[in-house]
């Protein structure tokens, strides 16, 4: 019996091998992401609704963004177009540079560690990636919003104008991502870096104390409305990559068009530098070079092997499994990018929310016409200020199950209870938040010139952080979310940054009602609260984390399976 044979067509192998053989281009990275992502909503049907809300919420940005950008066209103000270019594309390449890493972070749908093994140029990743970045709903919100621009240079200068803007919106929109991008990617792979990881902290710190004198020279110009003054800042910053791509437009309406290349020119060599910057850390990230290092030999008694696994700092557990999961935490919060980041976020804000918020009330004006801000802060306005400071430091346990990943399937096995479980993890974290929230009391309280208010603010900031302990615990366990395996501490999958947001306020405005007392107290009992406020806050806010801890231990183990199955990556 003769088998067929088929015979391949002799003009289809060429074909097939000419696209086999077809380069990568940008293209094919959209095309994946996009795969990807539908991949990532089968079967998840709270990653659709955060999506679909992620939609509706950047259709509103755009919106509002689009009318304040487009208001000096519109009511036929030139003399305001110029300021409103400036100074709100400066904010949004700021906006860009700054959320991902305190807030939101940024899409990793398409890890770049993934493409670490295949023969792609750096170029061709580089551009790959931008270009999938650039297909998001912020980066659509954004591109809305500033055509108002284009509207507002049209209306003064006809489709010239109009036309230039357009090219200046979308050189802009680059810039804002190029410049999320590189900083996150940057940032991340510093972090891993342990010498550097001090001076990043330092520099930090420095760079939040300048936000507050800034601050206050804002107001006081805005205050004064010397608007011919703010005028020549805009041109100024129109001159800057923080408003050139957004001023070009206006300058053709004003008969400048001369400015026009030479600012797209200043643009592109920013776009440029940041993509140059992206690919040397990116191409770190992905080698792991930032993370090299020998490690040391250790020898000694068995004994002494077991001593190194507990850091001086826990020193005082004991050596069973709560002192056990008490030193693994540890060393994760000390080691783990991811974690640092946060801790560095709380160290940050939690010394400049207080302070400008005790500061923005009266003001003193100088001979020579300067405005400073004063204190004009009350037991009250305290409370409400370090409130927020130790709401925020534990909201960051709102996810803690998706730090660990598929590495928490180890805690289901073992059968660790849930209640021991959780208040080891809230004891490793309150080791490096604790000193933090302690720094802040004294700090505020020195540079309020108020040292009886120590007790005062040290007890809110307790017990702040015990009812955020507990909220947040209860909050991790029906809450969690997966995070991408990827050494980016700000990476987010799709849909997870609205996720995250909303666990943020929802965690913030439970923890914040549950502080109220403490708010009440300082309003009703006056100077008596001054002494009572240190005890009574840390017994409120210890009591309340155990008790937290025990109700949501006992949900937790009988979700702990569920729990695993949301905080593993799908892949």
């Amino acid at each position: 019996m003769a088998v067929p044979v088929t015979v391949p067509d002799a003009t289809a192998a060429p074909a097939a091998l000419t696209e086999r053989a077809r380069p990568v281009s940008a293209r094919h990275f959209v095309r994946l992401k996009l795969r990807v992502m539908g991949n990532n909503f089968r079967g998840q049907g709270w990653r659709v609704a955060m999506f679909v809300g992620g939609v509706i919420g950047g259709l509103w940005f755009a919106a509002t963004g689009f009318f304040l950008l487009a208001a000096p066209g519109l009511a036929g103000e030139p003399k305001y177009a110029l300021m409103v270019a400036a100074f709100g594309g400066g904010l949004l390449v700021l906006g860009w540079l700054l959320l991902p890493l305190v807030f939101f972070g940024v899409d990793e749908t398409l890890d770049p560690a993934r493409f670490a093994l295949l023969p792609l140029t750096r170029r061709t990743l580089v551009t790959g990636l931008l270009a999938a970045a650039l297909v998001s709903v912020p980066t659509v919100a954004v591109l809305i919003a500033t055509f108002g621009l284009v509207l507002t240079a049209g209306m003064l200068g006809g489709w010239a104008a109009a036309l230039v803007a357009a090219v200046g919106v979308a050189a802009g929109l680059i810039l804002c991502v190029a410049a999320s991008r590189a900083v996150t990617s940057a940032f991340a792979t510093m972090l891993r870096s342990r010498r550097v990881r001090d001076l990043a902290a330092v520099l930090l710190a420095v760079l939040a104390a300048l936000l507050g004198p800034l601050q206050i020279v804002v107001l006081a110009a805005v205050r004064q409305a010397d608007w011919d003054r703010l005028a020549g800042v805009a041109r100024i910053v129109g001159w800057t990559p923080f408003g050139a791509p957004w001023t070009v437009g206006i300058d053709v309406a004003e008969g400048r068009a001369w400015a026009a290349p030479l600012k797209l020119l200043i643009t592109a060599a920013a776009i440029g530098a940041l993509l140059w910057w992206w690919s040397r850390s990116l191409e770190s990230a992905m080698v792991g070079a930032a993370g090299g290092g020998t490690a040391k030999a250790r020898s000694g008694p068995v004994g002494g092997a077991v001593r190194q696994l507990f850091p001086r700092a826990v020193g005082w557990a004991r050596r069973d499994r709560f002192g056990a999961l008490v030193a693994r935490e540890c060393r994760y919060w000390w080691r783990d990018a991811r974690r640092r980041a946060n801790l560095i976020t709380i160290a940050v804000i939690g010394i400049f929310v207080p302070v400008m918020v005790n500061f923005g009330g009266a003001s003193l004006s100088t001979a020579d016409g300067m405005e400073l801000a004063t204190p004009d802060s009350s037991p009250v306005l305290a409370s409400l200020s370090v409130i927020f400071v130790g709401v925020l430091a534990s909201v960051t346990l709102a996810n803690q199950f998706g730090f660990d990943g598929s590495a928490y399937a180890a805690n289901v096995v073992a059968g660790v209870p849930g209640r021991l479980e959780l208040r080891a993890r809230a004891a490793a974290f309150s080791v490096y938040v604790l000193p933090i929230l302690a720094v802040v009391a004294v700090v505020l309280a020195v540079v309020l010139g108020r040292p009886a208010w120590l007790g005062l603010l040290a007890g809110t900031l307790l017990a702040s952080y015990g009812v955020g302990l507990a909220v947040n615990a209860l909050i991790s366990v029906l809450g969690a979310y997966s995070l991408p395996e990827t050494s980016n501490p700000f990476a987010m999958n799709s849909g997870a940054g609205l996720a995250k947001g909303l666990l943020t306020v929802l965690s913030m405005i439970a923890s914040t009602v549950a502080a109220v007392p403490m708010v009440v107290a300082a309003a009703l009992l006056g100077d008596v609260w001054l002494w009572l406020a240190l005890p009574l806050g840390l017994a409120y806010g210890l009591g309340a984390a155990l008790l937290g801890t025990y109700l949501a231990g006992d949900v937790l183990d009988r979700r702990a399976p569920e729990l695993l199955t949301a905080v593993t990556p799908r892949r």
